[in-house]
């Protein structure tokens, strides 16, 4: 979890700005749906972005700014691979409350898992895994960052990365995810051509947003509320977290955002709905 700032750099965005491109793709058809670290393989192959540049993991931000509004709520599962003393202690990196708000609003959405979350809460992790109104995706295993200087994660280096990812999906099959996502979202949502290039071959697409709610470590739940209100458009990718401890307002928020984005015609979709719609362009 990083605190809510609001910035943007041009390789490296945080929970408080939506990214800029680092990698752009080149027009291809789509890349093959699955990735070959992906917890098991389904008959209906989820929808990916084509490679960037010189195979570069492509990068998606938003989907298309139609008339037909939709938006993509997406909820980080973050626990970071040293916080397990703090979870045997009793705090919460879950947040049952929330996932009960969006089932009992039907609202789908996405859940970018790390592998330490799945490994302290198997239980719920299969649950989500098994619930057609959410899709699991990964957040790598060790919450570390990929990028140095990513408001104070540790730092995995770039001969392990790879590795990241793919204990992440050991963990999200071992916890009985059935059919975890080819999306991959960078810790602190930080990344950088260095990044994008030790991922690939992967099959994944990198998943970011253009709406920060602020809910990281936010007590007002009404400043959260505006400022993703405010933020919404057409095709958005929502970033909010799943977190009792350093989301406390979360659940709030969903309750009283999701009837008013219906009022205005909002429509929840996953985030594959998104890709999918974009014809495999960012």
């Amino acid at each position: 979890m990083i605190p809510h700032l609001r910035r943007i750099t041009a390789v490296c965005a945080v929970l408080a700005a939506a990214l800029t491109a680092c990698g752009t793709t080149d027009g291809e058809r789509p890349a093959p749906a699955v990735s070959p670290v992906s917890a098991s393989p389904s008959s209906t192959r989820p929808p990916v972005l084509a490679p960037g540049p010189g195979g570069l993991t492509p990068v998606f931000e938003h989907g298309p700014r139609t008339r037909d509004k939709t938006v993509a709520f997406t909820f980080d599962a973050d626990m970071t691979a040293d916080q397990g003393p703090r979870a045997a202690s009793g705090e919460h990196f879950d947040n049952p409350g929330l996932i009960s708000a969006l089932r009992a609003l039907k609202v789908p959405a996405t859940v970018f898992m790390t592998g330490r979350w799945a490994d302290q809460y198997p239980a719920e992790a299969r649950s989500l895994g098994h619930d057609p109104r959410f899709e699991v995706a990964n957040h790598s295993w060790s919450h570390y960052a990929f990028t140095a200087d990513c408001y104070g994660l540790p730092t995995v280096d770039a001969d392990g990365m790879r590795a990241d990812v793919e204990r992440a999906y050991a963990s999200l099959r071992t916890a009985g995810v059935p059919h975890a996502m080819p999306y991959f979202r960078f810790p602190g949502g930080c990344y950088d051509q260095r990044a994008l290039r030790a991922l690939s071959g992967l099959g994944v697409t990198a998943v970011q947003w253009d709406v920060v709610s602020g809910d990281a470590f936010a007590t007002d739940a009404d400043a959260v509320t505006r400022q993703v209100l405010d933020g919404v458009k057409p095709g958005s990718v929502v970033v909010m977290h799943c977190t009792r401890s350093a989301a406390p307002t979360t659940e709030q928020v969903v309750r009283t955002v999701v009837p008013e984005l219906r009022r205005r015609g909002y429509r929840f979709v996953k985030v594959s709905e998104l890709i999918g719609r974009s014809g495999g362009h960012r």
